[in-house]
């Protein structure tokens, strides 16, 4: 594929500095094919539940414990699209400056899983994600990019993408 012939490339956002490097990167050095080619902004948001690690937790003494308080898990997610909007509209103000031709969608769920369905339901041709560096310890606690890669990776060399 040359480098203009590229007609999907998502580039996965979040609230780092290093994933909207990995932005202006892909905006100054990604040749789009000029009719149908698009950047696709993606942002994945954790679920509730994850994203705060807040849990009203189980009623003691025998209470039920799988009990939901809605008032609760409603402002969670209110303050997680927010942030999420907030995420995607930075990152629109940066494609808006370059006049590039972008999209914008947002998930819900795991990253690393969300990512890579994404890229394998559009059928992307590239994925951008920045990099934040993390050392040995901070990568086994925080998780790393290099597992999305290396997923996606055995995806692409084994034919189900």
């Amino acid at each position: 594929m040359s480098s203009g012939d590229l007609g999907c490339v998502i580039v996965a956002v979040d609230s780092s500095e290093e994933s909207m490097n990995a932005l202006n990167w892909a905006i100054r050095n990604v040749k789009l094919r000029p009719n149908d080619g698009h950047l696709l902004i993606l942002h994945v948001q954790s679920p509730p539940s994850i994203a705060t690690g807040l849990n009203p937790g189980a009623i003691p003494f025998g209470g039920p414990s799988d009990l939901e308080v809605p008032a609760f898990n409603a402002a969670i997610e209110k303050h997680q699209k927010r942030i999420s909007d907030a995420i995607i509209s930075h990152a629109v103000q940066i494609c808006s400056k370059e006049n590039v031709n972008y999209k914008t969608q947002v998930v819900i769920g795991d990253p690393k899983e969300k990512i890579c369905q994404v890229v394998e339901d559009l059928h992307a041709d590239l994925l951008v994600i920045g990099c934040r560096a993390f050392g040995p310890i901070k990568r086994m606690f925080l998780g790393s990019v290099f597992s999305i890669k290396t997923l996606l990776w055995r995806q692409v060399h084994f034919g189900n993408i």
